[in-house]
């Protein structure tokens, strides 16, 4: 309570005197609809990390690294670990490799020798096939040729 004018100094409903919010009126409130984007972890590739290591290298005078660090919007915790990587070895032989799941070498051939086994076993299926009409056709010649000398005959 205020002494001074025998009020008290509270906030008005729904608001916060720290939050800015203005006060609602009667407790039913509208939410925001704006949907906040979920924040995206950074990364960075191994050619960047290599630059950065190098940099920090050539930083001779106190508070050059720091300076670096913030024109890059940096943390000393990423330097710290690239530079692990670096003596490591491991950021050279990062740059030239790729992410992620690796090519199958024989993936080609082995797709395209199932290509042709599929066309093969379907080619064989209509050479059968042919075969048999060619069968039923000589078979079907053969009968009607000895009608044919039937009739003649008679």
């Amino acid at each position: 309570m205020d002494h001074q004018y025998g009020q008290q100094n509270t906030p008005l409903e729904g608001g916060s005197e720290r939050s800015g919010e203005p006060p609602s009126r009667g407790g039913n409130s509208i939410p925001d609809p704006e949907v906040t984007p979920r924040a995206k972890r950074r990364t960075f590739t191994a050619k960047y990390k290599l630059r950065i290591v190098e940099a920090a290298k050539c930083c001779k005078t106190p508070g050059e690294i720091g300076s670096l660090l913030r024109k890059e919007g940096l943390y000393s915790s990423h330097l710290a670990s690239w530079r692990k990587l670096y003596e490591r070895g491991a950021l050279k032989e990062l740059s030239d490799i790729k992410r992620g799941r690796k090519k199958d070498p024989t993936r080609e051939s082995r797709l395209a020798l199932e290509k042709l086994e599929r066309e093969n076993q379907r080619l064989r299926k209509k050479l059968w096939q042919a075969e048999k009409v060619i069968e039923v056709q000589k078979k079907l010649t053969v009968t009607l040729e000895a009608l044919r000398r039937e009739e003649e005959q008679e």
